[in-house]
């Protein structure tokens, strides 16, 4: 990631953003007198999700041919407990980490503690099968977790590596920990925390400090069944978790102008909060308001125009994410984080831009490094995506 001074450098092998913003999907909620939301998987016979009585701390996957046979029908299964109380991005690059543990403990019912919004997101992992709902400004850690009942059989922290997730977890009792170590809470004898490490390679790599494969490839979701409100269109997204990260909106224009010059159709999206820089983009670029989705949508429908898109432009957001999992071609455009932290994986369809150096990911103006990138970046990396349908 050695910046250019002549021109963004295009990776199509660096891998994926988003922190705590939800990527254009509208707030959402969720109930459970559990308390939590339920998605039924841990009854789905299909998956071997019969309930295990042992509540040991092993993976189901190490007990091998002595384990004890399941309950009789109604006893509770052991519960493991995976704390990701972050955005849209934070999950989608946590996939592979939970699909992981979903193999690892069949038995087991496995409850996301994360964002309400995040429900039906959690749901199309299909690893997930309940969520709890958590959340804190920022990227903080939870306050507390609604948890009820015994102790987590296995709590796993996903969400950071230093005391306050490792304490509030602690603070359920759960029978196993696994996390990564930090010199304030000596009793977590887990892996160190390497900054640098992709956000993907870092969860994976935990699991496997723990004897748990796991492979940061494993990112892609099913298609939705919802039916594209834009098929084939090029999706613009301008909004990002912090100023930092929003490239100047006249710029998305600019490329938005161009695209549609060559007979592409352009939409653009944006988070419940997003409505003023949606409608300034649009504006300027002269979109229809038919091609304007602005006010966060649900997730089925921001899934399906995603699902369905030619390709979605946007800053290191959880779109850019989402993306990804659907396997749509792909331009991000980074500024203040390295896509080598929080890229797109390896992959011709996906393109990260980026000059470097990196900056602070939470500032009040768009970083330096991202206002490097050009209009003529942005419309190079589009042509050079492979199986783009030219109008």
């Amino acid at each position: 990631m050695t910046p250019d001074t002549s021109r963004a450098t295009a990776v199509g092998t660096a891998p994926d953003t988003a922190r705590g913003a939800a990527g254009g999907m509208a707030p959402g909620t969720a109930s459970d007198s559990a308390p939590g939301t339920a998605f039924g998987a841990a009854s789905d016979p299909a998956r071997g999700m019969a309930p295990d009585p042992a509540r040991g701390t092993a993976p189901d996957s190490a007990r091998g041919p002595g384990a004890a046979p399941g309950p009789a029908p109604g006893a509770t299964p052991p519960r493991l407990l995976v704390l990701r109380a972050l955005g849209l991005g934070d999950l989608l690059a946590g996939v592979p980490a939970l699909r992981a543990l979903r193999r690892a403990y069949p038995r087991h019912e496995l409850v996301l503690a994360a964002p309400a919004g995040l429900e039906p997101v959690a749901a199309a992992t299909g690893a997930v099968d309940r969520l709890l709902p958590a959340a804190a400004p920022g990227r903080a850690v939870p306050r507390s977790l609604d948890w009820s009942g015994p102790p987590p059989d296995v709590a796993v922290d996903l969400h950071g590596n230093g005391p306050p997730s490792h304490r509030l977890l602690m603070a359920l009792r759960p029978l196993r920990l696994l996390a990564f170590a930090h010199p304030d809470t000596p009793e977590v004898d887990g892996p160190p925390w390497y900054p640098e490490e992709h956000e993907r390679d870092r969860w994976c790599r935990l699991l496997g400090a723990y004897g748990i494969d796991a492979d940061p490839g494993d990112v892609h979701l099913p298609r939705p069944d919802t039916v594209s409100p834009a098929p084939g269109a090029v999706v613009l997204h301008p909004g990002a978790g912090s100023p930092a990260r929003c490239w100047p909106v006249e710029r998305y224009a600019a490329v938005a102008t161009e695209l549609r010059a060559r007979g592409f159709r352009v939409v653009v999206t944006g988070g419940a909060d997003e409505g003023d820089l949606v409608a300034r983009l649009a504006k300027r670029a002269g979109l229809p308001d038919t091609d304007v989705f602005g006010g966060g949508l649900p997730y089925g429908r921001l899934a399906a125009l995603v699902a369905g898109a030619q390709v979605v432009i946007s800053g290191d957001t959880g779109i850019a994410h989402l993306a990804v999992a659907h396997a749509t071609r792909s331009v991000t455009l980074f500024g203040p984080v390295a896509p080598s932290r929080w890229g797109p994986p390896p992959d011709p369809r996906h393109r990260a831009l980026w000059y470097g150096p990196e900056g602070d990911p939470h500032g009040s103006r768009t970083d330096p490094a991202l206002l490097r990138i050009t209009p003529a970046d942005v419309l190079d990396a589009v042509a050079a995506l492979p199986g783009i349908r030219h109008p």
